[in-house]
């Protein structure tokens, strides 16, 4: 790791991971139920992903990209109105992650859930990519949707509200 020391016949290439920190995003993992995460500082890029229910990392020079345009204006969520009461007594299912949240499983097919409609623990409520993955975002309990705070294919940030169960 990162101890300055090489193993035996392997030459030093370097790079120093920072275990401490491949721990902690290891943990991290196991706590937000992510898939993978990764950070990038400067040059370097850290991923820790899970693979068959095992943490795994890996560490590379990042590649030289242009920096992405500058995505547009959000749309103003739906229902925002009668959203902001219900969402303020925390009955809101959040984001887990950053990423970019989907109503619907692909373009032109109908939305996961509309506002009205009863849900069941477990039923897929959006999708949040993160870094390529799709992740459906199941709900927590039994109830009625009674507000979607996003719109299709708005960014979300980390515990974000994203839809109303009551």
């Amino acid at each position: 790791m990162s101890d300055g020391k090489s193993a035996p016949g392997h030459k030093n290439s370097g790079m120093n991971v920072d275990g401490a920190l491949v721990r902690e995003l290891a943990e991290l993992l196991g706590e937000t139920g992510l898939t993978e995460i990764e950070v990038e500082d400067g040059d370097r890029k850290i991923r820790v992903s899970r693979a068959g229910g095992v943490a795994q990392y890996a560490a590379a020079p990042a590649p030289m990209m242009a920096a992405p345009a500058a995505p547009a204006p959000a749309a103003a969520p739906a229902e925002a109105g009668a959203s902001a009461p219900a969402a303020a007594n925390g009955d809101a299912v959040k984001s887990p992650m950053v990423g970019t949240a989907y109503l619907a499983p692909e373009p032109g097919a109908a939305d996961f859930i509309k506002v009205g409609q009863q849900v069941k623990a477990g039923d897929t409520l959006v999708i949040v990519e993160a870094m390529k993955v799709m992740n459906a975002i199941p709900a927590p309990r039994a109830g009625t949707v009674t507000a979607i705070l996003i719109s299709n294919a708005d960014p979300v940030e980390f515990d974000q509200p994203l839809v109303v169960i009551e």
